[in-house]
């Protein structure tokens, strides 16, 4: 029986080819301003997005410009609960003025990692996206609990990053934790595509596009069915 597979990747951060990107994936993470991206860029990929039929989703982040979203901030649960809902109300609100809507919320950076782990600060991510379906790492904290309040919850997996024993994403800062060659990436994204509902494709680096080309190719070549998830 043929699978469905989701195939995302971050876009509107400035940093790579978001046109041939949306070409190539199924849903799009896209920067709400607060680690990068600005209304202008969420519009242009909006609006190509919803041309496409790509999935738009809600990149939140710390408000951390300078650090691109990467560097770990202890905030107030009130304070990270308003800058989350800050960040989707304003891709919303673009979002609907461009024909489409926001279909999901998925957290950046040192965010993503924290939620993992900090049962505090997941809560208030969740109450400041509302009642979004949320992307997030298998296992994590953030995925439990929005179970438990009745959310709907989507795994993904990363084929071009390395993994803990413990199914954690390796730190950047350590050797190994970014993959780049194409080939490796698209058959770990056929192996992760077993066990979760999307596979993520960073759009922050320099083989963005290859790699994601890759991926699609060798997902289709394994009987997938891509398309954004219901």
């Amino acid at each position: 029986m043929t699978r469905r597979i989701d195939l995302n990747a971050d876009l509107g951060e400035g940093v790579t080819d978001d046109e041939a990107l949306l070409a190539v994936v199924t849903s799009a993470n896209v920067a709400c301003g607060f680690h990068a991206g600005d209304e202008a860029t969420m519009r242009a990929v909006c609006v190509r997005a919803s041309y496409l039929g790509v999935a738009v989703g809600a990149q939140v982040s710390y408000d951390d410009r300078a650090g691109f979203g990467r560097r770990d901030l202890d905030l107030a649960p009130g304070v990270l609960e308003g800058q989350v809902a800050e960040q989707v109300a304003v891709l919303s609100s673009i979002a609907v003025e461009v024909g489409t809507r926001v279909s999901y919320v998925k957290p950046h950076g040192a965010l993503y990692n924290r939620v993992v782990h900090d049962a505090e600060q997941a809560a208030a991510l969740l109450r400041g996206s509302h009642d979004l379906p949320v992307l997030g790492l298998p296992g994590s904290v953030l995925l439990e609990l929005a179970r438990d309040l009745g959310r709907e919850t989507r795994r993904e997996g990363f084929p071009d990053r390395a993994y803990t024993p413990e199914g954690r994403l390796v730190p950047r800062s350590e050797p190994g934790a970014v993959l780049s060659d194409a080939l490796v990436i698209a058959r770990r994204a056929v192996e992760l595509a077993a066990a979760v509902e999307s596979v993520c494709v960073h759009g922050d680096e320099p083989g963005a596009v290859r790699h994601a080309r890759a991926v699609r190719a060798a997902l289709e070549e394994s009987g997938f069915e891509l398309g954004p998830l219901p």
